[in-house]
């Protein structure tokens, strides 16, 4: 009953919204914008186009058939944020021109907001090969950043299967946060030890008790590139590219999760360099598969969801499904609460058999919030100043 009423209530407020809008349209008091122009095909992000303007970095490693499921985080990364975005993308060779093709299509009113870049994959210690296999493919690519990116300080790392339910800007002002010695910030692999992977499995050193999970990372770079890491290898400290290779020798006997395992290795011994996120940051169907264990969620919503085990492309988990989908097939220009939100509504009518989907009000309190906020910035902006809400 409360997310029958929840929905009325919105779609009253969207209603009333809508309709003054159109009332102002016909009465010759608002004026309606321009259709924006499509960016010629030709023509790239400019590197010094928004140079005044302060960049939030974001990165994604993505290889074999992770195209559209990358574009798709984007996408939501896009939607929603604030500030304008940097994507560092690092794909095979036979990627780089589907990305470039894609992300060109899209409209100008959208493309304003970020710059890309499309990088090979490379590994500038120990054995490429290695590396490569080392987990899923091309994963590691994540764990060379500080030395790949070199003139960027900060950066939001992402696996490709994550989806953004608020504003990009939010978890960018966590690095205000960190301390003097924080560098880097992960969420836990879970909320509690006795069901945790690392506290039952694990043959190495971990994080804390239960892990930290690497599918989401904001990281400072220039901390990590200027840092002493204290290490089991020799009684001094090491750079982190000095320590990579030469900890992935010592543990590949040992490690599941690849370069997951590595980080949580590096930050066993540098625990005063780790911020930890709360769960609602990096929400994985373990938050609510096995009975709801995400408190901040369960408080604030997901801000962050991580459709990690394939639950994207498979009917294990639809409520995860479902919100890929409304994002997927959601055109840009579209109005949010009608071909986003409502869509989603109903898709969750259709999962409340699984323990996630009995908590719809976990996965819709964010993005509701979200798009509230999109949606009135929008509607101030083409009504003008002389009408207000």
């Amino acid at each position: 009953c409360q997310f029958w009423a929840f929905q009325k209530t919105f779609e009253f407020v969207v209603s009333m919204m809508l309709n003054r809008e159109l009332h102002l349209l016909l009465s010759g008091n608002i004026s309606i914008p321009a259709s924006p122009k499509r960016r010629p095909k030709d023509q790239k992000h400019s590197a010094t186009q928004f140079s005044s303007v302060q960049w939030m970095h974001l990165a994604v490693v993505a290889c074999g058939d992770r195209l559209l499921e990358t574009l798709n985080m984007l996408k939501s990364a896009v939607l929603f944020s604030n500030k304008k975005l940097k994507f560092h993308i690092f794909a095979e060779d036979s990627l780089k021109p589907e990305f470039e093709k894609k992300l060109e299509e899209w409209p100008t009113s959208f493309s304003k907001k970020f710059e890309y870049n499309v990088y090979p994959i490379s590994f500038s210690v120990g054995n490429a090969e290695e590396w490569r296999k080392l987990f899923k493919p091309c994963a590691a690519q994540r764990l060379f950043l500080p030395m790949i990116l070199k003139d960027v300080d900060s950066l939001l790392y992402v696996d490709t299967d994550i989806l953004f339910l608020r504003p990009i800007d939010d978890i960018w002002d966590f690095l205000r946060t960190f301390n003097a010695t924080q560098l880097a910030a992960m969420a836990p692999e879970h909320e509690i030890p006795k069901i945790g992977w690392y506290s039952r499995f694990a043959r190495h050193p971990y994080y804390g008790t239960t892990g930290v999970n690497s599918g989401v990372m904001l990281m400072n770079l220039t901390r990590i590139r200027n840092t002493q890491f204290k290490n089991n290898l020799i009684p001094t400290g090491l750079k982190w590219e000095e320590m990579l290779y030469p900890l992935y020798q010592k543990y590949k006997n040992y490690i599941t999760w690849g370069d997951q395992d590595l980080l949580n290795i590096i930050f066993y011994f540098n625990p005063e360099c780790l911020f930890l996120f709360p769960c609602q940051w990096n929400y994985r169907p373990d938050h609510c598969m096995y009975g709801s264990n995400c408190k901040g969620a369960e408080e604030e919503g997901i801000s962050i969801l991580h459709g990690n085990r394939g639950v994207y492309h498979d009917d294990k988990q639809p409520t995860f499904k479902a919100l890929y989908e409304v994002i997927r097939d959601f055109s840009f220009e579209d109005n949010l609460f009608q071909s986003m939100y409502y869509p989603l509504q109903s898709k969750f009518l259709n999962t409340v058999h699984t323990l996630c989907g009995r908590i719809p009000q976990v996965f819709l309190k964010q993005i509701e919030r979200t798009m509230s906020k999109v949606s009135e910035k929008h509607v101030i902006f083409n009504v003008g100043a002389n009408f207000r809400l």
